[in-house]
């Protein structure tokens, strides 16, 4: 979340300032092609315990399916009823994944595990012979929107996908889905979410990312008012989970990300250049 525009690297490079590294695997909030203009050599985690992120997202299906934070707070107040709790199996379902990296792979693996159908998308498809391993078949958007009970998405944010999740995507959506997102907040059109989620087209949204996150996330709020209505609409819909950011929050990831950042420096020493740098 951190400003990698243009004017911030000018004011960097004006201070000396000849690389940058970047903790984590997303670089949309860098200015690449200024980066390279001033000199300054950019140094990125590319992939940190991708299963982390999967699994976070598994969990959030979970939730919303077992009604598990509703069950959790009830039984706290003595409430032990069943009502409203009713979820579905997860045998035989229909997963659309949108994106098939390392974290789109894992997750493939995950819902098969569970005996579900998967459909995937992505523009850059992986070799026929590992989709068949991972036993998945890659589809059109359309088909993904009109066949999947759960959609996750799992893409990079740019031009292309800047909400690719919008009013018409969302319309063509079966009745119930269970939409998760642990990529990026762009990649939703938050305003069309909160309407189908008002007229009850959307069945559960789990969501590790918002689109408008920076003034919010890895911040206490709790002794605060949040002035973004459209944040706070999106809270007060109980079957929507919004956790802040830690998907990739494991023991074995935050010591990847530091071993990868010291190589990352290591290699700019010795040889001017990052080991992991982005590509414009």
């Amino acid at each position: 979340n951190d400003d990698g525009s243009r004017e911030i690297l000018e004011k960097l490079r004006q201070i000396g300032i000849k690389l940058i590294l970047l903790r984590c695997a997303g670089f949309n909030n860098v200015d690449l092609k200024a980066a390279e203009e001033f000199h300054i050599e950019i140094g990125y985690v590319p992939s940190y315990s991708p299963n982390a992120v999967a699994e976070h997202a598994v969990a959030l299906v979970m939730t919303l399916n077992r009604h598990l934070h509703h069950a959790y707070n009830r039984v706290r107040n003595g409430d032990f009823r069943l009502d409203g709790l009713v979820g579905f199996d997860m045998y035989g379902k229909t997963v659309g994944v949108l994106g098939t990296g390392r974290i789109g792979q894992f997750i493939i693996r995950i819902f098969r595990g569970f005996g579900c159908r998967v459909l995937a998308y992505d523009m850059y498809k992986i070799k026929d012979e590992d989709r068949n391993i991972l036993g998945f078949e890659y589809v059109e958007l359309d088909e993904i929107y009109t066949q999947a009970d759960i959609i996750s998405i799992h893409l990079p944010l740019d031009k292309k996908t800047k909400h690719l999740i919008n009013t018409q995507s969302i319309e063509k959506m079966k009745k119930n889905v269970i939409l998760i997102n642990t990529a990026r907040g762009g990649l939703i059109d938050t305003k069309a979410l909160i309407n189908a989620l008002k007229s009850g087209h959307i069945g559960g949204v789990g969501l590790d990312v918002y689109e408008h996150e920076q003034k919010y996330f890895f911040n206490d709020y709790s002794s605060n008012i949040i002035d973004d209505d459209i944040l706070v609409q999106l809270m007060s819909y109980p079957n929507v989970i919004l956790t802040g950011h830690q998907a990739f929050l494991t023991h074995e990831a935050l010591s990847f990300i530091a071993k990868v950042t010291f190589e990352n420096i290591q290699t700019f020493i010795t040889d001017g250049k990052s080991l992991n740098a982005p590509k414009i």
